[in-house]
Order: C-alpha cells, then sequence, then structure tokens
C-alpha cells in the first residue's frame, strides 16, 4: 500500500515538473532559454515517473529496463538540448 502511494506521488510529481515546463517554454522569449528549460525540466520530469513506475512495479526485469531507460534519457536528454 505504501509503495503504491509513494509511486503515485512521484509519477504525480513528474507530471506536474513536465506541466510547468510547457508553460515555461510558451513563457520564456529567447530559443536558446526555451531549449535550456526544455532539456532539464524533461530529464528530471521523466526521470521521476519512470522511478515511480519503477517502485511500482518492484524488482523485476521491467524495472531493470526502465533503469536503463533513465540512465539512457539522462544521457541524451542533455546532450540534444546542446
Amino acid at each position: 500500500m505504501i509503495r503504491v502511494v509513494i509511486a503515485g506521488a512521484l509519477m504525480l510529481t513528474g507530471l506536474f515538473t513536465l506541466a510547468v515546463a510547457v508553460i515555461g517554454v510558451f513563457r520564456l522569449s529567447a530559443a536558446m532559454n526555451r531549449i535550456h528549460l526544455a532539456a532539464k525540466f524533461h530529464t528530471m520530469g521523466a526521470l521521476l515517473i519512470l522511478s515511480g513506475l519503477m517502485l511500482l512495479s518492484g524488482f523485476n526485469a521491467l524495472s531493470v529496463k526502465l533503469l536503463l531507460l533513465i540512465v539512457l534519457l539522462w544521457l541524451c536528454s542533455s546532450a540534444a538540448g546542446h
């Protein structure tokens, strides 16, 4: 029960982070600021959502795949923003 609550809180926090990023992208005027904001907030939002999914699924093959996806997004998102 507590695992479901923590996973839900992580996923809702990630969703809120992505929603703030969308609002921020529309509010900023410079293109480079938009790209920087989108890259950083996308990484953080995806990290939180995938962490919640990993916690929800327990320790199995799916959680290992989600962990590899987190690492891949963490490495590639910042490089794509530059």
